[in-house]
C-alpha cells in the first residue's frame, strides 16, 4: 500500500465523493427541473403540435393539440391525484353500492376516504403555490396519507 507522501509525490489527492442528486427534482448538481409547464416552439418560435399518423399519406402529421412539457407542478399533482385515486379504490364499491342501493358507508369508511380527498387538496393547493424546487422538495416531503 502507497503511503500518503508517495501519493503525493504521483499527484494522488484525496476527493469526497459528490453530494447526492435527487433526480426526481433535478437534472444534475444545481440543475433544477422547471416547476411550470411549458408549450413548446421550434428554433424559430412557431408553436409545435402533437403529431400523429396519417395512413393515408403514411407520414406524420400536426393534431390540433400543442405540445407541452409537463413541469414539476404537474407532474406531482398527477402522482397525489394517482396516489389518493389508488387509496379509494378498495372503498369505491361501497360509493357504488350506496348509489345504487342505498346501504349506508360505514363512518369510518367515510372519514378515512374523507382524509384521503382532504390530503389530495392540500397537496394540490401546496404544490400549486410552490414558486420553487426547495419549495416543493418540501411540500412532497411532508406528505401525510392517512391509511
Amino acid at each position: 500500500m502507497a503511503s500518503e507522501a508517495d501519493k503525493a509525490a504521483l499527484g494522488i489527492t484525496w476527493e469526497a465523493d459528490p453530494a447526492p442528486v435527487d433526480y426526481r427534482f433535478y437534472w444534475s448538481e444545481g440543475n433544477p427541473k422547471a416547476l411550470e409547464d411549458k408549450e413548446e416552439s421550434d428554433e424559430n418560435g412557431n408553436p409545435l403540435y402533437v403529431q400523429e399518423y396519417d395512413a393515408a399519406t403514411e407520414s406524420m402529421v400536426d393534431t390540433t393539440e400543442r405540445l407541452v412539457t409537463k413541469g414539476l407542478k404537474s407532474t406531482w399533482i398527477a402522482q397525489v391525484k394517482d396516489t389518493a385515486g389508488k387509496m379509494l379504490a378498495s372503498t369505491d364499491w361501497m360509493v357504488i353500492r350506496k348509489a345504487e342501493r342505498d346501504v349506508a358507508i360505514p363512518e369510518a369508511v367515510a372519514a378515512q376516504r374523507a382524509a384521503i380527498v382532504a390530503e389530495a387538496d392540500r397537496l394540490e393547493a401546496a404544490i400549486n403555490l410552490c414558486e420553487n424546487v426547495d419549495q416543493l422538495i418540501a411540500v412532497v416531503g411532508d406528505q401525510n396519507w392517512q391509511n
